[in-house]
């Protein structure tokens, strides 16, 4: 654990130590971060927690569920921990033998509703996911990114698998997965805002989705070796969440070589996508963020 402190405090002043850093147009790096999610709302005071919110909707509709889990997040219902950005490094050497680093900036765990006492990690389906990450300025992440976002987190959460049943989708199931996740916290002594990982399948940004429209790709749940036991998947349609899914926001601004771009402009370069994808250029990566059935 403690060369995994030494990995991220090295990475962190790397990433942030100067104001060259984070290009001339930012005063400092606290300036720039919370840029970042100036388009998430203060949680309001008389929100609801985590426990509110599953009673409120464990006996609706799931098109009604999936409307109230947009409206608490876009409200700014999510913990105050998950506002804290991390920064994740990917390195990349062209074949001109120039090393390029992308710098993306992730919130620290899965979306969750509620707040920092008492709070539910919430699967959501496709069009949920791409419309709260487009309202509050972040994206989905690639797989390429996911596989770097568990190499640099602090804490490893192992993966959690309950019993397949239809009840999988179901509030009951998704209640009990955040507490087993919850009580890996509290036996590592993880802080809250600190970047974790392994204990949920990421829903993520692929060019199969040009070719499979109407589905949703899920990626990783990583077993402490490293393994993850989902392999990129487009098996189950957009509509589908269950349990197991999480929602890692990426930070619309990445910084390349210090410099402050769009990602979504890199992520459509031929040569720059090389960063943040495996595949190259993801090509509708504005279609698939603005994703609705």
């Amino acid at each position: 654990m403690k060369t995994n402190v030494v990995k991220f405090f090295l990475i962190l002043v790397l990433c942030l130590s100067s104001h060259s850093a984070i290009g001339k147009e930012f005063a400092d790096v606290q300036t720039f971060l919370t840029r970042l999610i100036k388009k998430i709302p203060p949680r309001p005071f008389s929100a609801l927690t985590g426990s509110d919110f599953v009673r409120k909707v464990s006996l609706i509709a799931e098109s009604e569920r999936e409307r109230s889990i947009l409206t608490q997040l876009a409200e700014g219902n999510l913990p105050d921990f998950l506002r804290r950005l991390k920064p994740v490094r990917l390195a990349y050497k062209f074949e001109n033998g120039t090393a390029t680093i992308a710098t993306i900036f992730v919130i620290p765990d899965y979306l969750a509703i509620g707040s920092d006492r008492d709070f539910l990690s919430i699967p959501m389906n496709l069009c949920t996911a791409t419309e709260i990450a487009s309202k509050l300025g972040f994206i989905l992440p690639t797989k390429r990114m996911v596989e770097a976002i568990f190499e640099q987190s602090l804490f490893h959460f192992k993966p959690e698998p309950m019993p397949p049943s239809p009840r999988m989708r179901s509030m009951a199931y998704y209640s009990e997965h955040s507490q087993r996740i919850k009580e890996q916290r509290l036996a590592l002594c993880c802080p809250l805002d600190t970047l974790v990982s392994g204990h949920k399948k990421d829903v993520v940004l692929t060019n199969r989705l040009d070719r499979e429209r109407g589905k949703v790709a899920i990626y990783g749940w990583h077993r402490p070796s490293g393994i993850p036991i989902q392999p990129l998947s487009t098996i189950h349609a957009a509509t589908y969440a269950d349990y197991s899914h999480g929602i890692r926001l990426v930070s619309e601004t990445v910084l390349i070589d210090d410099e402050p771009r769009s990602i979504y402009e890199v992520l459509e370069d031929p040569r720059l996508s090389r960063l943040l994808s495996d595949e190259g250029a993801i090509r509708s990566v504005r279609q698939l963020m603005a994703f609705r059935p």
